[in-house]
């Protein structure tokens, strides 16, 4: 009898134990989820994850509990999605043009669309995907997406003409290696985390990128010019998608915490990318870096350059039967409504 009692006391201790640790307040075990995020642990997006994740659970009673994996340590930046879709990962966080095929309708967010910000950027993205239901047949649930600033090319030569960067070697994905391309460059595909060394080594001599990567991701320290083409802004549209087996799983109320909370985060990355965009450019500024603008003939010359890029879009679109051209029309109007 006293045998039976202590054996009952030990495990009446293990699960206090347990709960110590995260029980949910309704006695069930925690639904516990892993989320990859491409960005490194001391990036502004990479906290905000771990924010929504916490924010998450505090919502959800500790009924859902989230482990964030930053630095892409659990999957790498352009293996995200599918490690999304195959459950190696519950969460993720990357970017569209990291995995061209899935979105093609969503490619219109990243062409050179004169973006003027990352809050336009975000806000454009995410009113788009929910009018055109862009995430209804993926393979995976799109939480929210959200975009950086317009993008700008760094590089360790000054350019100042298309005829300079036709010799160089610059790093892009997905439409931003198209304007490359476009413009006569040499464009190398590359995520975020190899750019560093790349650039560094010599390996690219520039990249294409939001002005935050100039900080967020040091760039600034491998580059010296900057060249601001307004012209040619481009954006890069990040996905927060959740695999779609585990997201059927969840009952409904905490599948609309999920939906709740991604809303309210939304106007924070996209804050986010204006003020890291301030920050980058500030640190570049400290390391010596200067920034360049075209002439207006000189950025007409950039515009031509890339407007066949939409005009692509469109057939591509058109030939999926998909409506590309109401999409791009809808983001341009958007932009311009914004009065930035």
């Amino acid at each position: 009898m006293k045998k039976l009692l202590f054996v009952s006391m030990l495990a009446a201790g293990v699960v206090g134990l347990a709960c110590a640790g995260g029980c949910a307040k309704d006695g069930n075990a925690p639904i516990r989820l892993s989320y990859s995020v491409f960005f490194p642990p001391t990036h502004v997006h990479a906290q905000l994850a771990a924010s929504w994740a916490a924010e998450v659970e505090k919502r959800s009673g500790g009924r859902l509990k989230i482990s964030v994996y930053p630095g892409a340590t659990l999957t790498k930046a352009d293996q995200c999605w599918a490690g999304v879709v195959d459950g190696i990962s519950d969460l993720g966080m990357s970017c569209l043009a990291y995995t061209p095929g899935p979105f093609p309708l969503l490619e219109a967010l990243d062409l050179p669309l004169k973006w003027p910000d990352g809050e336009v950027a975000t806000a454009v993205s995410a009113e788009l995907a929910e009018k055109y239901a862009a995430e209804s047949a993926l393979p995976a649930k799109l939480l929210y997406l959200h975009a950086h600033g317009p993008g700008v090319l760094a590089t360790r030569q000054k350019v100042e003409n298309l005829e300079d960067l036709q010799r160089l070697k610059i790093r892009g994905t997905g439409l931003s290696a198209q304007i490359v391309e476009a413009l006569g460059g040499t464009a190398i595909g590359m995520s975020q985390p190899d750019t560093y060394d790349a650039l560094q080594k010599g390996v690219v001599d520039g990249t294409f990128c939001p002005i935050e990567t100039l900080k967020g991701w040091r760039q600034g320290e491998c580059v010296k010019y900057v060249l601001e083409v307004p012209e040619v802004g481009y954006t890069t549209a990040m996905f927060v998608a959740m695999n779609r087996k585990k997201w059927d799983s969840l009952p409904p109320d905490l599948q609309q915490i999920l939906l709740d909370t991604s809303a309210e985060w939304l106007p924070k990355h996209g804050k986010a990318w204006c003020d890291a965009d301030d920050e980058g450019r500030a640190f570049a500024a400290e390391k010596g870096v200067e920034f360049l603008r075209l002439p207006p003939d000189e950025a007409a010359r950039w515009a031509e350059k890339v407007a066949p890029l939409l005009d692509a879009y469109v057939a591509r679109c058109e030939a999926k039967g998909l409506p590309g051209r109401a999409f791009l029309t809808d983001a341009q109007e958007a932009i311009k409504a914004s009065g930035k």
